[in-house]
């Protein structure tokens, strides 16, 4: 299982932000993992009918984008991402996703995710859906770039996985 390879020892704080979650397959497994946590989906239909689908529980879904989002800064104990950068436009816009999950991570909080490498499979999945790949190879120094300390890429057939830590204030 993917969520476990991902989130490993993490512990997740108070507050967890879950960035693309799209119709919310592992919104139902980190409900239960994190205390509160916050969804920002961009697609306001799947947002919508997650809305829904988690009313009455720990999960508050938000539609907007990632590049920009509507939350203060230093708020959330931890950021996570499954699966989801892969469907940002372009490596810069991918860029500015990980410099928002900064902001809005508290010093000293983790953000943890993991996305698809090539396959034909994948690819194909991906015909008439945006698809630009994460290169795992230079995954770290993006993170690294975008302010992120302790970066720690690990890879498997078809996935990788990421942990960094946004420093702790000085």
């Amino acid at each position: 299982m993917l969520m476990p390879w991902v989130l490993g020892d993490l512990v997740p704080g108070d507050d967890v932000l879950e960035i693309g979650p799209g119709p919310g397959l592992t919104t139902d497994r980190l409900r239960n993992w994190a205390p509160k946590l916050t969804a920002i989906e961009v697609d306001p239909a799947l947002a919508g009918a997650l809305r829904l689908r988690m009313a009455g529980t720990n999960v508050e879904v938000v539609t907007g984008d990632a590049m920009a989002m509507p939350f203060a800064d230093g708020r959330f104990s931890s950021v996570v991402s499954f699966t989801m950068l892969h469907h940002v436009p372009s490596a810069g816009q991918q860029d500015q996703v990980l410099a928002e999950v900064r902001r809005v991570l508290r010093p000293g909080g983790t953000f943890a995710g993991s996305d698809s490498t090539a396959s034909f499979v994948f690819r194909l999945a991906h015909l008439f859906d945006t698809m630009v790949l994460v290169d795992p190879d230079n995954f770290g120094a993006r993170l690294v770039a975008a302010g992120f300390a302790e970066a720690n890429v690990a890879q498997a057939k078809g996935v990788f996985r990421f942990r960094a830590r946004r420093p702790s204030a000085a």
